[in-house]
């Protein structure tokens, strides 16, 4: 069974929102707000993310791919997600 973007994103939001902004309110996460310069999450917090994304997913996230690029939003954290599980 393969996860839809829409499952990704719920499971993604749910874990920035419980355990990087400790609250569980949707209204306080746009999918495209910048992680990174809201403050939401740092260095530590992407390898947070990287463990959730291998343990859910069932995937291998390489370091080459630990860049704002796939991980500054809700938005690019699935695109990443969908896109490494296509290839």
């Amino acid at each position: 069974m393969t996860m839809t973007d829409v499952a990704i994103r719920e499971k993604i939001r749910g874990h920035i929102l419980n355990n990087l902004m400790f609250t569980n309110d949707q209204t306080r996460l746009a999918d495209d707000a910048s992680l990174l310069d809201l403050g939401v999450i740092d260095s530590t917090g992407v390898l947070e993310l990287v463990l959730v994304i291998e343990e859910n997913f069932a995937m291998q996230v390489k370091d080459s791919a630990m860049v704002p690029e796939n991980f500054d939003s809700v938005d690019r954290i699935v695109s990443f997600v969908m896109r490494s599980k296509a290839a």
